[in-house]
């Protein structure tokens, strides 16, 4: 049981009692300074299982990780009111201090879908995108550069700074969508997708993010994929943890932990293409037992510079097994 002797969680909860005093996490220098320190505190590569915390570690951490989400929501929305107030606010995404983080995992993220979608997906959903959909941007200005891309968000304050975002550019503003609803009650029209990324913050904790894994694993199409975010070691106090063994409904293809400034690691998977009970009955001799390829919980270590080989030498090895 790891409790608040360990240096690293007194560190953490040294940090958390200076935020959670604050009396607000919207960007100023005492909020930006503590969770530089708490982020800088949590980056380093770090063995620590959070689910051996004992309980009051534990509760201290669930409390944090809103408290993060929070302060990131208050972040976005304040840069993303700073390029609203530009005639072309995509000329000028670099004033976000985060951005060379999104470049680099919406880089690793887009190589890693290359791997495991053998067509360029038409439509892509990413559902938490927020006022400032980086990821959406980026993989549609870089990347994927004639998909339309639906942007889901429970507020519609968010939505409609995020879309302020990108009504100027010819081209974004003809493939980029923006829904304000609750994921939960959107059904059929996820049939639509080839691609569904969830945002780290969807579900602020395992239970939470559990729903929508679900609800997304009973409406997404056959064969879909699911790019999510989760956490790691120290991480895991920044950000909730989604174990393979959560994503029921899908086939874990393989899990990805930087190892750089890009905190959150990433998790693909693909919806099954038929019911599972009609997997189980194919499996002669076997009874309920489900033989997955070897591949489908490989964990990775993120190397910042030879990523891209990585990821080649993944596909090989998929080839040759």
């Amino acid at each position: 049981m790891v409790c608040q002797k360990e240096p690293l969680v007194q560190k953490v909860c040294d940090l958390y009692e200076q935020i959670s005093s604050l009396e607000s996490l919207k960007p100023s220098k005492d909020v930006d300074m503590l969770f530089t320190q708490l982020v800088l505190t949590c980056i380093p590569p770090n063995p620590i299982d959070v689910n051996k915390l004992c309980k009051k570690i534990q509760e201290m951490r669930s409390k944090l990780i809103r408290l993060c989400g929070e302060a990131e929501g208050h972040l976005e929305s304040h840069f993303s009111a700073i390029l609203g107030s530009y005639e072309n606010p995509l000329d000028h995404l670099n004033v976000f201090p985060y951005y060379s983080n999104y470049l680099k995992l919406s880089h690793l993220e887009f190589n890693i879908l290359k791997q495991h979608c053998t067509n360029v997906p038409s439509k892509v959903a990413f559902v938490g995108s927020g006022p400032l959909p980086l990821t959406s941007i980026v993989l549609a200005c870089n990347h994927l550069t004639a998909t339309s891309f639906h942007n889901y968000d429970i507020d519609p304050s968010a939505n409609s700074k995020a879309l302020q975002l990108v009504t100027s550019h010819p081209d974004l503003s003809s493939r980029m969508f923006f829904h304000t609803t609750d994921i939960m009650d959107v059904t059929s029209e996820l049939q639509e997708f080839d691609v569904v990324f969830l945002a780290a913050l969807v579900g602020m904790d395992k239970e939470e993010k559990v729903k929508v894994i679900d609800h997304l694993a009973k409406q997404m199409a056959p064969g879909a994929i699911l790019m999510l975010r989760s956490a790691h070691g120290a991480r895991a106090f920044l950000y909730p943890v989604i174990d393979p063994c959560d994503l029921q409904g899908f086939e874990v293809l393989s899990v990805f932990h930087p190892s750089d400034e890009v905190v959150n690691s990433v998790v693909i998977a693909r919806k099954y293409s038929m019911p599972i009970n009609s997997i189980d009955h194919q499996q002669t001799g076997l009874g309920s037992m489900i033989v997955l390829p070897n591949k489908c919980c490989e964990i990775l270590a993120f190397n910042p510079l030879s990523h891209v080989t990585m990821v080649e030498e993944l596909a090989v090895e998929e080839q040759h097994s």
